[in-house]
Order: structure tokens, then C-alpha cells, then sequence
């Protein structure tokens, strides 16, 4: 970040001032930089993507992206206070400028011990959301159709190779239980713990509305829910928070509308698969050269994560002699001879990050060394992948289903060993041995 040219962009948004101070990049935010600085004895946080290439593709700009919080903050909502927008003469690429909220978004330090209105708070600032007129909407906010977003997910999973079975099987299920048209509503879009600001009273802002549109209210709904988005709170199935049975009580009390658990489950398993996407799409993004940063291509291998949780939403529509117990074979020792394996040099890189490297750092830095550590862990990990191109064929086209004899065992092997690899530490692997062995 060029600070003489922040400097004069703030003086443009603001008027004549300091400079600002204690200038620091927030950790997390693979899609768009978030920058946290002080002027003027106030607190500010500029949100902004660099250059045009991390904007490709997305349905509107900040422009409208940060309308849209305006509207949502002038109906007495937890968004924040947006003060002004990037333009092209300031040279720092496009974004807009928000007061700052004191808070946190660290979902490890708000799930160990959620204040304990947030699952009504939650509901609250989702129900409020819905209820904004859909004629106050700023232009260019798209809307959705869930047939169209299931063959968009489609299209994706063929452009990364369409190989991975449990996708394809989430696919074929998708197609299969499309729901009937619903009441069209504004949706935040990435509504989840991570994107929200929690102080000691509850949720204080609700942040990144970069994939607002229009659509079933029950999306909003589940895809906090997913799995990926609790944390490792698996027992805590809504938000990572509380239970779902509170989380739709509560919403019912704030929106007068009852959630439909039919619908429910066909957004959690859509976003599941969605967000498994994306990380296939971080993948691309890296070897495309867009963007190299490491945690691009280590959030990619995350997709196996998705692919135990789908497994686990659909399993229980298999056949009950399908369901059985499954093992997994022992991993290969490591020889502990001679020279160092390949195994046993990616310990030692791992150790001297871990002790001589990460304590000298901070803030980005050190969020960048744990990003390093994991992938080094999955290489020392890693074993034989679980694609199949010819079986997700069978599957996507219906010849191939759960209830395919010893189908469904195979799948529950071949995830558990690639999740070993990828996130040994992941929730749901725990779960699904206890489950499955």
C-alpha cells in the first residue's frame, strides 16, 4: 500500500487531515485486501482490490457493492458506516473506505465462547436483510435462479477437470431436488461467521456483502450452516453457534416467516458444493498467474473437505445395507535410516518455521507462515489422489448411485484418505471415523 497515495485519497473523501497511522493489512481475505489505519483520532478500514484482474468476473463493482451497504446501514442495520469511494485518479486501484468497528471476525476466537445472543442476533440482521424492499436495491444486483446456479456449478466442476466423484454425485443430487420457485428476497450472499464482526454484547457489523443478490432466503440460511463455516464446531450445526432448531425459531420470531427444512437441506448441500468450487477455482486462479500468492493454492486443497461433508449429508439416502463400516489402509512408514527422506526434510522445514521463524513475525506475516506450514504438512502428508473422471460420468448421468453395490464404501475410503492428507485436523474427519470405521 502506497501511503502518499492514501494520504491524498483521503483527503479527497474527507478533507484535509493527518496522514494516516498504525497502517496495517488484516489477515484473511483472499479475494480483496481490507487495510485497518487511523486519522484523526478515528479508525478506518479500506476495503479495495489492487488492480482489475481480482474484479474479473463478479456481477457488479465496489460502487455498487458499497450502495448497497449504504442502504443497509441507513435502515439501522450492523453494516458499517461506508465514508467514501476509490476512483480511478487515486491510483490505488477500486474499493471504498468504512469506519472501523471494534470488534472481532476470528471465527476460533468468537466460537469459543459466543455471547449468548448471537444465534438471535443472527437471525435478526438475516431477517432484516430480507425485508429491504426489493425496489431500494441498488441497480446491477443480480438475481438467481437455482436451476441456472446448479448447471453454473456444473459448468465449473467441468472446466476443473469434472473428475471428482462425490461432486459429481452432490450434482446429480442437486438436479434431482431442485425446490419450486420461492419469494424472492435480498441475500447477503456470504452471510457466515468469518464475515462478522462480534464484540462482548453480540454482532456488531456484518462485513464483505461482494456476493449480495436476490434469491430464496434459505440460502442465506444454510450457508453459514456448512460445515466449512462452523470451525471445527461440528456439534453446533447452526453458524457454528447453537442448534438449527433455535437458529429457525429465532429467524420465524424476527421475519414471520417458518423455514422449510426441504429447502434448507438443498441450500446446505448447494453451498457446500459451492464453496468447493471455490477452492477449485483458487487453484486456477494461481496457475493462471493472476495471483501466486501461497495461500491461493493451499485454500484449493481444501475442496476435500466439501467432499466429506456432501458424503456426509447424503449418505443417509443410500441403502441401509450400503451404510456399512469402511477402513483405511496403514500409511507406509517413513525409514528412519541413512540419509533424510523426503518425508523427514519436510519435518525439519516444518520445525524450523514453527521455532526459529513464525515468533520474529506478526499480523500478515505470521498469518502467511501458518498458511506455509499447512501446505508443508499436506506435501509431508500427501498419498494417491480420488479422481475419476469415467465414475463421475456414471454418476452425473444417473448410471452410477448410492445405491450402486459397494459404491458408497469406495467413496467413504477414497474421501477419508485424501482429507488425511489435505486437513487432518478438520472436524468432520473426526466425525465420519467415528461414523464409519
Amino acid at each position: 500500500m502506497d501511503v502518499a497515495l492514501l494520504h491524498l485519497a483521503l483527503t479527497r473523501m474527507l478533507g484535509s487531515g493527518g496522514p494516516p497511522e498504525n497502517l496495517t493489512r488484516l489477515t484473511g481475505g483472499a479475494n480483496m485486501e481490507s487495510w485497518s489505519f487511523d486519522r484523526d483520532g478515528s479508525g478506518y478500514v479500506l476495503r479495495r482490490a489492487p488492480g482489475d484482474a481480482l474484479m474479473a468476473g463478479r456481477s457488479y463493482g465496489h460502487d455498487v457493492e458499497a450502495a448497497l451497504i449504504r442502504l443497509a446501514h441507513a435502515r439501522g442495520m450492523r453494516a458499517p458506516d461506508v465514508v467514501g469511494e476509490l476512483v480511478d485518479a487515486d491510483g490505488l486501484g477500486s474499493g471504498y473506505l468504512m469506519r472501523r468497528v471494534e470488534g472481532t471476525t476470528d471465527p476460533r476466537a468468537i466460537l469459543a465462547d459466543p455471547p449468548r445472543r448471537l444465534i438471535d442476533d443472527i437471525a435478526r440482521e438475516l431477517a432484516r436483510i430480507h425485508a429491504i424492499p426489493l425496489k431500494q436495491v441498488p441497480d446491477g444486483i443480480p438475481g438467481s435462479d437455482p436451476g441456472a446456479m446448479v448447471e453454473a456449478l456444473s459448468a465449473r466442476f467441468e472446466c476443473y477437470g469434472g473428475d471428482r466423484p462425490v461432486m459429481a454425485l452432490a450434482l446429480r443430487w442437486l438436479r434431482d431436488h431442485l425446490p419450486a420457485p420461492a419469494e424472492p428476497v435480498l441475500l447477503h450472499g456470504d452471510f457466515r461467521v468469518g464475515n462478522l464482526m462480534v464484540g462482548a454484547d453480540g454482532l456488531a457489523a456484518v462485513l464483505d456483502w461482494e456476493l449480495a443478490h436476490i434469491g430464496d432466503r434459505h440460502q442465506d440460511l444454510a450457508f453459514g450452516c456448512i460445515n466449512s463455516w462452523r470451525f471445527g464446531k461440528i456439534d453446533r450445526p447452526a453458524f457454528g453457534v447453537g442448534q438449527l432448531d433455535a437458529l429457525f425459531a429465532a429467524y420465524q420470531r424476527e421475519s414471520g416467516v417458518a423455514v422449510e427444512p426441504a429447502r434448507f437441506r438443498f441450500w446446505r448441500v448447494y453451498s457446500t458444493l459451492w464453496w468447493g468450487m471455490c477452492c477449485l477455482e483458487m487453484a486456477d486462479i494461481w496457475r493462471s498467474g493472476r495471483d501466486r500468492s501461497l495461500e491461493r493454492a493451499v485454500i484449493g486443497r481444501r475442496a476435500s473437505e466439501t467432499e466429506i461433508d456432501l458424503l456426509m449429508l447424503l449418505e443417509e439416502e443410500a441403502p441401509a445395507a450400503e451404510r456399512g463400516p469402511v477402513s483405511l489402509p496403514s500409511p507406509a512408514p517413513v525409514r528412519r535410516q541413512g540419509e533424510p527422506s523426503g518425508v523427514e526434510l519436510l519435518e525439519a522445514l516444518l520445525e524450523w518455521i514453527e521455532r526459529d521463524v513464525k515468533p520474529k513475525l506478526s499480523g500478515r506475516d505470521r498469518f502467511q507462515a501458518n498458511v506455509a506450514l499447512n501446505a508443508l504438512g499436506m506435501l509431508r502428508r500427501d498419498g494417491p489422489d480420488a479422481f475419476d473422471r469415467p465414475l463421475s460420468d456414471d454418476l452425473l448421468a444417473g448410471r452410477a448411485t448410492l445405491a450402486t453395490p459397494g459404491l458408497l464404501a469406495r467413496l467413504k475410503r477414497d474421501t477419508l484418505a485424501k482429507l488425511e492428507a489435505d486437513q487432518p485436523k478438520y472436524s468432520a474427519l473426526a466425525k465420519a471415523r467415528e461414523m464409519w470405521s
